[in-house]
């Protein structure tokens, strides 16, 4: 990690004026977490997904804190809990994983290829192939998941491995120039795929597009400073007309039957509630975005939490982990009959004391890793998983690039993967786990595979040429 003396006097005044602006010092000290993330996971491999994970988990941590300290404004985690010491326990956190991915990725060195990386390992053709199968295949697998629930993970699984096929189409639209149209085409259409369902799915494709300009980003280009800027107003318009239209659209979902078999029904109901939604008021809009910051600052549950243990409620001594672990090492598709963890409401009720959503109203509301950790173990110990954690997966990253040798392989499923396993702050230890798990195991080896098979195939085609090439020699001679 290298810091030249401008970076650093310039990462100083900046900080120091943001903390003097806001008068909270615990902002200056979340911008300070913020730039150690991005100086300890930042790469010289032109990928970008771990950094930007970080950062996305960091703003989930600090969001409503910037939100009064630039804006005055206030949410409920400010206005009913002690939301400080929680906000601290994010950025430790935050911290921590960047220390263990920074320490992970230098325990395994990465030795310079004898050969250069193949940069592609399928045709153009092949890659829109597939991203249409998979397309099609989705909606198919997600039905059999709701019936058959013990291959939810192994359909899980497939919806990540389609973002990674979804990544490597992006990549060949930014290459060897951008075409704006169809990123844009291709982009809108996973959109719609994506708000049409029960949940927020919009925004894995717009973060996908953005990590695939930043392969090719020039800070001196401005039109890819304007597709930033689009990507990201893009991404706050989105989340804020789904904040405004999700109770009406959630509720027509869930009641009636033919809607959630009628996509174009869907498409035509969103389309007429963001009309309503944006004829409101601007008192209403900013009412909406208050909703917003609310929703993406996973913080007040935890504050709560953090209040009651161990005043009220003991730690547990690690038994949340445990049973996260326990529950790893038996995949629900080979132990169908295995019992089911505490669900992530009844948790959130016992250790926040409060009533919240739970099964009886078909959701749940999570806690959180961080919580969890400290229920588990309190500070400073609470750290220590989180730390190992970001150590694995810093070995895990250095090995991926060690066995996939085609460069789109490599940077699609780095891409996916390191952005699941690190992007979410209010995800609970079981579910982090096991999504981790299953991109690297259920994914990432039948992609090792599949890159020793073509590696294999293209020797074997330069091995054939070759000697048809010293043949013709021959005949001339």
């Amino acid at each position: 990690m290298r810091v030249s003396a401008a970076e650093l006097i310039g990462a100083f005044l900046s900080i120091s004026m943001a903390a003097l602006y806001t008068d909270d010092a615990l902002i200056g000290a979340a911008l300070v977490v913020l730039w150690l993330i991005w100086k300890l996971t930042m790469t010289d491999d032109g990928m970008f997904a771990v950094p930007l994970a970080l950062t996305f988990q960091w703003a989930q941590a600090t969001l409503g804190l910037f939100y009064l300290g630039f804006f005055g404004r206030t949410v409920d985690a400010i206005d009913r809990s002690d939301y400080r010491p929680m906000v601290m326990i994010g950025l430790g956190c935050c911290l921590a994983l960047a220390i263990g991915v920074f320490l992970g990725r230098r325990l395994l060195r990465v030795d310079a290829p004898s050969e250069e990386r193949p940069d592609y390992a399928f045709s153009f053709k092949l890659v829109v192939i597939a991203y249409v199968v998979t397309i099609v295949l989705e909606g198919s697998l997600n039905t059999i998941a709701s019936n058959y629930p013990s291959l939810r993970q192994i359909v899980v699984n497939f919806d990540q491995g389609r973002l990674a096929i979804l990544y490597l189409l992006l990549r060949r639209f930014f290459r060897p120039v951008p075409r704006w149209g169809l990123i844009a085409a291709v982009v809108g259409l996973e959109v719609v795929l994506g708000i049409t369902g029960f949940f927020a799915g919009f925004r894995e494709p717009l973060v996908l597009a953005g990590l695939a300009m930043l392969e090719i980003f020039d800070h001196r280009n401005l039109r890819h400073w304007a597709a930033a800027a689009l990507v990201g107003a893009t991404a706050v318009g989105f989340g804020l007309v789904w904040m405004g239209i999700r109770r009406d659209y959630r509720h027509e979902y869930v009641e009636v039957d033919t809607f959630r078999t009628d996509r174009a029904a869907r498409i035509a109901r969103i389309g007429d509630l963001a009309t309503d939604f944006l004829k409101g008021d601007t008192e209403s809009l900013i009412g909406t975005l208050d909703n917003l910051v609310d929703r993406m600052w996973p913080i007040y549950y935890p504050a709560l939490a953090v209040s009651r243990v161990p005043s009220v409620l003991p730690h547990t001594n690690g038994a949340i982990l445990s049973a996260a672990l326990q529950h790893l090492t038996m995949p629900r598709v080979f132990f169908p009959d295995k019992g089911s963890l505490m669900s992530d409401s009844e948790m959130v009720r016992r250790y926040s004391g409060v009533m919240v959503a739970g099964a009886e109203a078909g959701t749940s509301i999570a806690f959180g890793y961080a919580a969890e950790s400290y229920i588990d173990y309190g500070l400073p110990w609470m750290f220590l998983p989180v730390f190992l954690y970001g150590l694995l997966l810093g070995l895990a990253y250095q090995l991926v690039a060690r066995l996939i040798r085609h460069r789109d392989l490599l940077v699609a499923y780095s891409t996916v993967t390191f952005w699941f396993a690190l992007y979410l702050f209010e995800r609970s230890w079981v579910m982090t786990l096991g999504e981790t798990v299953g991109l690297l195991v259920y994914v990432g080896v039948p992609v090792v595979m599949l890159d020793r098979l073509l590696l294999d195939r293209q020797r074997r085609q330069a091995e054939d040429h070759g000697l048809l090439f010293q043949q013709s020699d021959s005949v001339r001679f």
